[in-house]
């Protein structure tokens, strides 16, 4: 019973502690504060070991939750949660033993205003919430853009590098009690008990029924040795050699200090931290420097003397923390203003401002920039000045910057290198290793520089190099001497100086790129490289052979005519020759007689009476339906009816339907034309072609490889009764490839739609008229345009309304017809009024009037 009870009196307590802490440290005011179900487990574990930390007591923590209007029932819809934090036996709060790692990690750095509140994990508190790494990071001060590029500034802003003291060691040896310190006491042997002394305010600690012992301002060390000699009075045996029974004294909670940072930092202000905490650790918990504050001169200050002085450069650029000591209650740390501060841009490592101590100088504040990039001109350091009135600018030569002293203000620009050579010649070319040579001491000439580049190649064009050189004014200057000669001794050796470019050109530098193409009915049509020795054969070959159709005994070779001579046809551009290469590609001797020259073009021709499959679609109402091949180019409508077995009895041919390919070459209105015009040309009125064969290929050629990519189906009006009939009629149209035709059964219906009252489908009546249809829809509405309608009949054709003096004169009607009426016209600009309609009659009838009278 009573274990339950206390069990029920801690839990309240954390309680307590939980939703005081929220409200306390989350937000100034109770409206802010998370709710209880806004709380994780590990945030509540949190918020009560930082109030255990602060030094303040359960039933003070529970009477300020309380105060704050936190009620019992908030309180009891948490106690699940913490129950399972309660049984957690690897953090439990209320266990004697085993809870040093804990009860240390409770210390929190914190500063005392409540407008300033700052909480920071220890690592294991970072590992166990991955949302506190977000919230540390945000908690921290945001630099301007100035403070970002001050050197070290940016160090206060990592939330994983916080200088916190590593609470999970061992009991430090040196470690000076005060009171709050926690003491350990765990006796085991022959006998067994374990205390937690905690130091009194009067820096005392309390056993069993014996006299105090006072070990404040004590090492561990020499407080153990007083509490071994003050037990001895109930253990007198106690730590002696044989006698059974020993004592063990280690370091539990650690107690907390104030501090004080104050000067030029982000967070002035009086801070709680563990008494293990550095200097540094204080100084990031306020954030560090502000803006004018000083990285050189931190000083820390205990009963009014300077006991250490630190500077943060030596941490930062090499690691030192020497003078990081370790802080005692009341401390000061105060920041100075910066003395000297200096940029650096540039072929720098790392650019930025810099602070500069009276003992540095340029050199230093290289260093501390990391040194210069590999691309820095360390000749001479461009830097500008402040001298009070204005500024000035100078140079720092590579010998004076280990005695050049900066002054605040200074701007150093840490320039490039020259793109430039002191000592180089280059050769590029015909040669086995072109590129850049050292000029040696001395002299180093055309002939020196070529030996150096391992010779000419065999393709060296002799008869003329040249020397590309500037003047004394930096202007280009080309030389050009006969190569063939200087290696032959034939004239003087040329000596070059720095910077020269040696060219040296190949044959085939020279020339253009020379190529050999083919086209027609092979299976890749493209350029190849020319070379010497190729024939038509080797080209086919190269080219993958002949494609389908091909006619290998009409090979063409079109060769371009080089001479400039009197003596040749003026009008003649090109040669034609023409070949016959087998299928086979064999090597024949004939063959080898005639090479390709450069720039020859090969054509392979298709046979003539070679062409694919094209085929057409037969639906509806014939024997045999289905897809057909076109016989030949000939081949019309009825002829493909009649092998599809002619028509069944039911069907209806005129409503017979015909669809056609539009394709993106028929289309184009130039190449129809152009097409037309060849037909024409083809063939006079004799049946002979006026065109040589091989202008007739080549323009087929060039047809051919219009794009015929197909866009869309368009109906096409058909007489099918009439082509059935007359065969022989225009009607009978040749067959395409894509073609459908579609013959229905007889259609008994006729539709009526536009503007009529009803749109709507009828019956086909053969004593029906025109207008007897519209009625049947209603009659025309009053934005009909009567005199416009037309009809659409069941094989695509059309039909409009005609007129005869005043009479109308309708489309006649047969089943499957399609009456459309159209809508008006809308009028755009203002409709005249009645007034103005009744004045321009009147104007009218008196303008009649007048002219009756007149004649």
């Amino acid at each position: 019973m009573i274990t339950t009870l206390n069990r029920k009196r801690n839990l309240l307590r954390c309680l307590s502690a939980l939703l005081f802490m929220g409200l306390m440290l989350v937000a100034p005011t109770f409206a802010q504060t998370p709710l209880p179900s806004q709380m994780s487990t590990s945030q509540m574990l949190r918020y009560y070991q930082q109030a255990k930390a602060s030094g303040m007591s359960d039933m003070e923590i529970e009477q300020a939750a309380l105060a704050r209007g936190f009620t019992l029932d908030d309180i009891a819809k948490l106690r699940q949660q913490l129950e399972g934090v309660q049984n957690d036996g690897g953090n439990r709060v209320g266990s004697k033993r085993d809870t040093l790692g804990v009860t240390r990690s409770r210390i929190r750095t914190r500063p005392t205003q409540d407008s300033q509140q700052q909480f920071q994990d220890s690592p294991d508190d970072r590992f166990g919430d991955k949302n506190q790494d977000r919230l540390r990071e945000n908690e921290r001060p945001q630099l301007s853009e100035k403070q970002k590029r001050i050197f070290g500034a940016p160090i206060f802003q990592n939330a994983y590098l916080d200088f916190a003291p590593n609470l999970r060691l061992a009991t430090p040896k040196n470690y000076i009690l005060g009171p709050d310190d926690e003491l350990i006491v765990d006796i085991y042997g022959n006998s067994v008990e374990n205390f937690r002394l905690k130091v009194s305010p009067e820096g005392t600690v309390k056993m069993l029924n014996l006299a105090p012992v006072f070990v404040s301002g004590l090492s561990i060390e020499a407080a153990s040795e007083r509490i071994v000699s003050r037990l001895r009075q109930a253990f007198s045996s106690l730590n002696r050699p044989g006698s059974g029974t020993y004592a063990n004294i280690t370091l539990g909670n650690i107690r907390t200090i104030n501090v004080i940072v104050t000067g030029e930092v982000t967070r002035p202000g009086s801070y709680s931290i563990s008494s293990l905490s550095t200097a540094f650790n204080a100084l990031y918990a306020s954030g560090g420097p502000t803006e004018n504050g000083s990285f050189r001169k931190i000083e820390v200050i205990r009963n009014n003397n300077v006991v250490a002085k630190f500077d943060l450069y030596e941490f930062i650029v090499d690691a030192n923390l020497k003078n990081n000591i370790t802080l005692q209650d009341q401390d000061i740390i105060m920041v100075y203003p910066y003395q000297a501060r200096v940029e650096i841009v540039g072929e720098v490592k790392r650019e930025g401002i810099f602070e500069a101590s009276q003992s540095d100088t340029f050199q230093d504040l290289i260093r501390y920039a990391g040194g210069y990039t590999s691309m820095a001109y360390t000749a001479a350091i461009r830097y500008q000045r402040n001298t009070g009135k204005e500024f000035k600018v100078g140079l720092i030569s590579a010998g004076q910057a280990e005695g050049f002293i900066p002054k605040d203000g200074d701007l150093y620009e840490v320039g490039e290198i020259l793109d430039r050579y002191e000592n180089s010649v280059s050769i590029e070319g015909a040669v086995y290793r072109p590129g850049l040579y050292a000029l040696e001491e001395g002299s180093m000439t055309v002939k020196d520089i070529i030996s150096k580049a391992e010779g000419l190649q065999k393709d060296a064009f002799l008869n003329r190099a040249i020397i590309n050189r500037k003047n004394d004014l930096l202007q280009p200057q080309v030389l050009s001497f006969d190569l063939g000669k200087l290696i032959r001794g034939e004239i003087a050796d040329i000596p070059l100086k720095s910077e020269d470019e040696v060219v040296i050109k190949s044959v085939k530098d020279l020339k253009s790129e020379e190529t050999v193409s083919i086209q027609g009915a092979v299976n890749n049509t493209t350029s190849f490289p020319y070379a010497e020795g190729m024939t038509v054969s080797d080209l086919i070959y190269m080219a993958g052979g002949y494609s389908e159709g091909a006619t290998p005994y009409r090979i063409e070779v079109a060769r371009r005519v080089k001479n400039d001579s009197a003596t040749n046809d003026a009008t003649e551009t090109i040669k034609i020759l023409t070949f016959n290469i087998g299928n086979e590609l064999q090597i024949l001797p004939e063959n080898r007689q005639f090479e390709l020259m450069p720039f020859d073009i090969v054509f392979v021709r298709k046979a003539p009476n070679y062409e694919e499959q094209k085929t057409i679609v037969l639906e509806g109402e014939v024997m045999y339906p289905g897809r057909y091949a076109i016989l030949n180019n000939a081949e019309r409508i009825s002829d493909v009816i009649q092998r599809a077995g002619g028509l069944k009895p039911n069907a209806y041919l005129a409503g017979a339907r015909l669809t056609r390919e539009i394709t993106e070459m028929e289309e184009r209105d130039s190449r129809v034309l152009e097409k037309a015009a060849f037909d024409r040309d083809l063939f006079n009125s004799n049946g002979v072609s006026p065109l040589t064969i091989r202008e007739r290929d080549l323009k087929a050629d060039s047809l051919a490889k219009v794009n015929t990519q197909v866009i869309e189906r368009q109906l096409v009006g058909i007489d099918m009764v009439s082509i059935l009939n007359n065969p022989d009629q225009p009607a009978n149209i040749l067959l395409q490839e894509g073609d459908s035709i579609m013959i229905p059964r007889r259609v008994e219906t006729v539709r009526i739609m536009g503007e009529v009252l009803n749109p709507s489908m009828v019956n086909y009546d053969p004593s029906f008229s025109f207008s007897d249809y519209i009625s049947q829809a209603g009659g025309y509405s009053d934005n009909a345009r009567q005199n416009k309608a037309f009809v659409s009949y069941a094989n695509g054709r059309l039909d409009r309304s005609k007129r005869f003096l005043f009479f109308p004169i309708r489309p006649k009607i047969t089943p499957g017809t399609t009456i459309n009426v159209p809508a008006k016209l809308v009028k755009t600009g203002r409709e005249t009024t009645p007034g103005e309609r009744i004045a321009i009659l009147s104007l009218l009838s008196t303008l009649a009037i007048t002219v009756i009278r007149l004649f």
